[in-house]
């Protein structure tokens, strides 16, 4: 069982303090645990990975439209503030993962970073557990790719570069939104976009695989930004770029309302309009293969203005897969819509 913390570490005490923001009001509750296990297992088929390495449970990001918010109900929490402010650490996480690939049928298949909750959130910058997971990557020579918010990212890009000389590895920063102000409203505790396209401008000169997520894409809010976000990724160098609708199953969509009400009064019922009119008149849609997608002319008007965007820069818009996970098939794959998945699949 998860043990508390006494005294949470202070990330924003921490010698990587440039990497994050100023620190938020709102009080932190660290519980440190001995787990059982850092590597999920995903079937899920509009997912694109199926391994994923999660060293923290829960996330101070504290985004309102996080799809992993029920995750923390099986710990007897709440999808709320709990989920936002009593985070999990595994401290034995780069001891368990070297378990794990030492396993002897384990084929180094690609290992998506944060495929729940981000591992490079300000915890991070304390335990570096996510640093420790990455080095016994490079000791096993196993792909990784990462997607994140957290700028904290740039602070690995030397073993971030070794990695992509021993196996690949490819690094994906989340950006839905290309205003500062906007994006600390609906997503308070993280680095503001201007940071997180540093951090991508860091990675792409060192030669590291980087791309851009517009995810989530919040009809009636973001969606007219897409244009922005390709172009100032583009400019920091990514190569890649994909979005994904945003979803509201039932315990996010609650969190989601409220902050788009506080952050947003004058567009609130604009904003619920617009997602009711790509999900057929329902605000979310949990059928695989269609949970990220939305249906109807705005939606078809969101893709097509992401794809000519995306075309005109010279992004790679081709299969919704890791970038990394091209290296590991010698079969061309099929053609893909435009609207490719996030790592996480649900953002």
């Amino acid at each position: 069982m998860p043990r508390p913390v006494d005294n949470p570490p202070n990330p924003w005490l921490s010698t990587h303090v440039e990497y994050l923001d100023e620190p938020p009001d709102a009080g932190l509750e660290v519980f440190e645990e001995e787990a059982r296990s850092v590597v999920a297992t995903n079937d899920s088929p509009d997912i694109p990975f199926r391994y994923s390495v999660n060293p923290y449970r829960g996330c101070y990001h504290g985004c309102a439209y996080c799809y992993a918010r029920p995750t923390h109900q099986y710990l007897g929490w709440g999808a709320g503030t709990d989920f936002e402010r009593k985070i999990v650490v595994k401290r034995n996480a780069p001891a368990l993962l070297r378990q794990f690939l030492a396993r002897p049928k384990w084929t180094r298949e690609l290992l998506a970073f944060s495929g729940v909750t981000d591992c490079y959130q300000p915890l991070e910058a304390h335990y570096a557990l996510t640093r420790g997971c990455l080095e016994a990557c490079i000791d096993f020579a196993n792909p990784v790719g990462i997607i994140t918010k957290g700028p904290l990212v740039a602070r690995d890009v030397d073993l971030l570069v070794a990695l992509s000389r021993r196996a690949s590895a490819s690094v994906t920063l989340s950006v839905p939104f290309v205003d500062d102000a906007m994006a600390r409203r609906i997503e308070p505790s993280v680095a503001r976009p201007s940071k997180r396209l540093q951090a991508l401008a860091t990675l792409s000169a060192a030669g590291i695989r980087t791309g851009v997520a517009v995810a989530p894409v919040i009809p009636g809010l973001n969606d007219s930004q897409i244009p922005q976000i390709l172009a100032r990724a583009r400019e920091a160098g990514a190569q890649n770029a994909f979005l994904t609708l945003l979803r509201l199953p039932a315990e996010v969509l609650p969190v989601f309302d409220a902050r788009l009400q506080e952050a947003e009064p004058l567009r609130h019922a604009h904003v619920l309009s617009a997602i009711r009119d790509v999900r057929r008149g329902a605000l979310n849609n949990s059928q695989f293969g269609q949970r990220m997608d939305g249906q109807g002319p705005r939606w078809q008007a969101i893709e097509q203005l992401f794809e000519v965007h995306a075309r005109r820069l010279g992004f790679n818009t081709d299969p919704p897969r890791l970038p990394a996970q091209a290296t590991m098939h010698a079969e061309p794959a099929p053609k893909a819509r435009p609207q490719q998945r996030s790592l996480f699949g649900d953002d």
